[in-house]
């Protein structure tokens, strides 16, 4: 086999494994362009890959603050290095529904979020990645635990 079937081959379990895995996967480019919308995304949102590829991050999702967003991504690019967002401070950046019967209680998903620099061949960051982290089971179990340790109404 030579080194061109075997490059394809690792390139298509790993597009297998990126469209599968449980966390949102997000690519942007400078103009804030999607490039890349995973399954985890396509799922959560209803919104098919091909109806946001291409298209401008605040103009198909025109709920995400677009000046947060951007000074986020603007800091990424600039110190070439990752930031996070907890649900503690943001606590979505997509409103999806929660979707998981055991945390029923709350109406969305809480969101931990990571932006990664995406450099070209040339070095420049061209591109950022954001990876969103379902945590509604971590904040529903610290909800209902500091309810707990509530004082008694009486």
């Amino acid at each position: 086999m030579n080194q061109q079937s075997l490059d394809l081959r690792e390139f298509h379990w790993l597009m297998d494994v990126m469209q599968s895995m449980d966390i949102g996967l997000l690519v942007v480019d400078e103009a804030y362009s999607i490039q890349v919308w995973n399954g985890f995304m396509a799922n959560h949102s209803g919104v098919r890959p091909e109806k946001v590829i291409g298209s401008n991050l605040f103009d198909s999702f025109s709920d995400i603050p677009r000046d947060w967003f951007v000074r986020k991504a603007d800091t990424v690019r600039l110190l070439r290095g990752r930031a996070f967002t907890t649900w503690e401070q943001r606590p979505y950046l997509f409103k999806f529904k929660n979707y998981r019967p055991i945390t029923g209680s709350v109406e969305f998903m809480y969101q931990n979020i990571t932006f990664i620099p995406l450099s070209s061949a040339d070095g420049r960051v061209t591109h950022i990645g954001v990876l969103i982290y379902d945590v509604t089971d971590v904040v529903t179990s610290k909800l209902e635990l500091e309810k707990a340790r509530q004082p008694p109404v009486t």
